[in-house]
């Protein structure tokens, strides 16, 4: 199991770059978990797809769906201490934080490729890269699947 920050759900469901990438973290590992947010940052990332032209509401609506399947909200909450905690520490966003909070809690690591994350938080969040080099005995925990 791991927690996907929503760059790396987008990555998957929107070619791109790092589109191979993210597809291979998702064979190595596919049972993904985030906190509730990431739907409101995905459908962020949609929109504002569709404003620049680059999808209609019919395409954008399909990769919601197909994202919110492949990716289970975690039965766990993260609190306020720790997030604004890490958020104080880090100078990262509390959003940011909301999915450091859950891979700690979880005790898994977060997969992202946000700078600012991985720059303050080695100990818990890995470039997919990283992830991938690692996860050759990955374990994978269905309870969330």
């Amino acid at each position: 199991m791991i927690v996907a920050d929503t760059n790396l759900v987008v990555y998957l469901h929107l070619p791109g770059p790092h589109s191979d990438l993210a597809e291979r973290v998702r064979q190595a590992d596919p049972c993904w978990v985030a906190p509730e947010l990431w739907r409101s940052e995905l459908r962020n990332v949609l929109v504002t797809c569709m404003r620049r032209g680059g999808l209609s509401l019919e395409e954008a609506l399909g990769l919601a769906v197909r994202a919110e399947e492949c990716v289970a909200t975690a039965p766990i909450g993260t609190s306020s201490r720790r997030v604004l905690e890490l958020a104080a520490c880090s100078g990262c966003t509390a959003y940011d934080c909301e999915f450091v909070a859950m891979a700690e809690a979880l005790g898994v690591p977060l997969v992202t490729c946000d700078q600012g994350i991985l720059r303050s938080f080695p100990e818990t969040a890995l470039k997919m890269e990283h992830f991938l080099g690692r996860s050759t005995g990955s374990n994978h925990d269905s309870a969330f699947a």
